[in-house]
């Protein structure tokens, strides 16, 4: 098999719900990487968070890129910032929140799939703005005036 590569360019970003608060930017998902996985780019505007969620079966993981805030998963409250790292078991019911003064990025990597990649995908198409972009290729934030 030969391998998939994609640009920042290349990602696909949705808002499952109008009024959200948060984007997801699809990476891998079982349509580009033939397995049952789903690799995103969450990315959480100032104050915004996840609904309170569960997965029967898959894991979840979020490794925190950019950002601060805090994971609540079970009741449980851990503060997150950039370099972190969450794992929810399955059926844990969690959230992810920005509580920085910033936006929060978080690459999400749920495994197996459960639906989250047609989920995400049943949304409203996004733009990555120059901000993104600059996130995710690692390049210095653009100065807004």
């Amino acid at each position: 098999m030969i391998p998939v590569a994609k640009s920042p360019q290349d990602y696909q970003a949705f808002k499952i719900s109008p009024g959200d608060t948060n984007r997801l930017a699809i990476v891998f998902d079982t349509a580009s990487a033939n397995i049952s996985l789903t690799i995103c780019v969450e990315i959480f505007d100032i104050g915004g968070k996840t609904p309170p969620n569960r997965h029967q079966m898959a894991v979840e993981m979020f490794f925190i890129l950019s950002g601060e805030g805090r994971a609540i998963c079970d009741g449980k409250t851990v503060a997150i910032r950039s370099g972190d790292s969450v794992l929810v078991p399955p059926t844990g019911t969690h959230m992810i929140e920005n509580t920085g003064s910033t936006r929060l990025y978080a690459l999400c990597i749920m495994v197996p799939n459960e639906d989250f990649a047609e989920l995400i995908r049943s949304g409203t198409p996004v733009e990555l703005d120059a901000e993104d972009l600059a996130v995710l290729r690692r390049l210095p934030a653009p100065v807004l005036c």
